[in-house]
């Protein structure tokens, strides 16, 4: 992904675990208490009680994109609140750009210390439980192996599981949540590139690796994606790879492009998901979306290899799926006609998040929500 996100890079990794808690004002008790039943990852598609947002970006990573960020981020905030509550983190002194951009309707304002706008992978994960109780599981975020300053950022799972008043579940695992995928129901996709891999998770094997997530998410089974390691900051999240629509029913990024470095890893993935069954035996249908071939022209992807223009990294929420636009009218046109038929009951929203497909992320990665408990 784009170099702007390695601009700044970590001078010091004791944000990782150890100082997660610190200036939170809970007592330890609360964040480390256990389990009071089974805990699973519900399906994104669930009911939310509402959904979050960082309005983190600075200068020093974004340069002379700031702004144009600040406003896709503005854009999707404002999306989000006319269909489910959304609680925005922004620095102190920028509470009242964050305004701006965001609007007030229907969102809420947390003040916090923030490095960047990854929201997804630096979010708690929120879990259920069979006796009604809720938690929220932190993958103690290290800046996708120590590859961008993280001390910050690194703290905000722990606030988001206090404010919303869950049960801290500290994992010994280090990982994001772009890199999870779960159908609700028991069966999990990953990418082996981002979960086992020594920037994270050293001397972890896949066994280790996958027993502890099926532990923290209530997964049965894992379908394992190889992904690509190194081509990108997260070094191939399964968010811009595959996507559960519903129990059985998976959406899979399929790059017909073949200059690019993704077009055998997707056909790789394809070929996996086709032959793979579900935690209860089933058969995936499977459904392939593209990324344009001609997205528009701008100053965002102008000699940017890096430009994550892909449609499958959509956000689902009350109601509606928010999704990127890249100005290609057929490609747009398919993209949105095929999540409206895979998702009847909901609204397709597309928007402009070019400014933030520069910098290798979609929407799905700017978000991250809080399941109805």
């Amino acid at each position: 992904m784009s170099t702007r996100r390695e601009f700044i890079k970590q001078v010091s990794v004791a944000a990782g675990v150890g100082a997660a808690f610190v200036g939170l004002g809970l007592a330890p008790g609360r964040l480390l208490a256990a389990s009071t039943g089974d805990w699973f990852m519900p399906d994104e598609g669930d009911r939310h009680e509402r959904a979050f947002i960082a309005f983190g970006a600075q200068d020093a990573i974004w340069e002379d994109f700031t702004a144009d960020v600040q406003a896709a981020l503005g854009r999707i905030a404002r999306t989000i609140a006319r269909y489910e509550p959304l609680t925005v983190f922004c620095r102190s002194g920028e509470r009242s750009l964050a305004e701006e951009y965001c609007g007030t309707r229907n969102v809420t304002y947390v003040t916090a210390a923030l490095d960047d706008i990854w929201m997804r992978d630096i979010g708690a994960n929120f879990v259920i439980d069979d006796k009604g109780g809720f938690g929220a599981v932190d993958f103690n975020f290290n800046g996708w192996g120590d590859k961008q300053r993280h001390s910050k950022d690194a703290k905000i799972a722990a606030r988001v599981a206090a404010d919303a008043q869950a049960t801290y579940l500290r994992s010994e695992l280090v990982g994001e949540g772009g890199g999870i995928e779960v159908d609700g129901h028991g069966t999990g996709i990953m990418t082996e590139s981002s979960w086992i891999n020594s920037n994270r998770n050293p001397g972890w094997s896949k066994a280790d690796v996958e027993a502890e997530l099926k532990e923290r998410l209530g997964l049965r089974k894992i379908i394992w994606l190889p992904g690509i390691k190194g081509k990108d900051i997260t070094d191939a999240h399964v968010d811009f790879y595959a996507r559960f629509v519903r129990p059985g029913v998976v959406i899979v990024n399929l790059d017909t492009d073949p200059q690019s470095y993704d077009h055998q890893v997707t056909l790789a993935h394809l070929e996996i998901l086709k032959k793979a069954t579900d935690a209860d035996g089933r058969p995936l249908q499977i459904h392939t979306i593209s990324p344009p071939l001609k997205p528009r022209k701008s100053k965002f992807n102008q000699n940017n290899p890096d430009f994550a223009a892909g449609y499958i990294n959509y956000f689902v929420i009350n109601g509606a799926i928010i999704a990127p636009e890249f100005g290609d009218k057929e490609a747009d046109k398919k993209a949105y006609d095929l999540l409206s038929k895979l998702y009847p009951q909901r609204k397709v929203e597309l928007l402009n998040i070019d400014a933030i497909a520069a910098g290798g992320g979609g929407i799905h990665c700017v978000t991250s929500h809080q399941p109805q408990a």
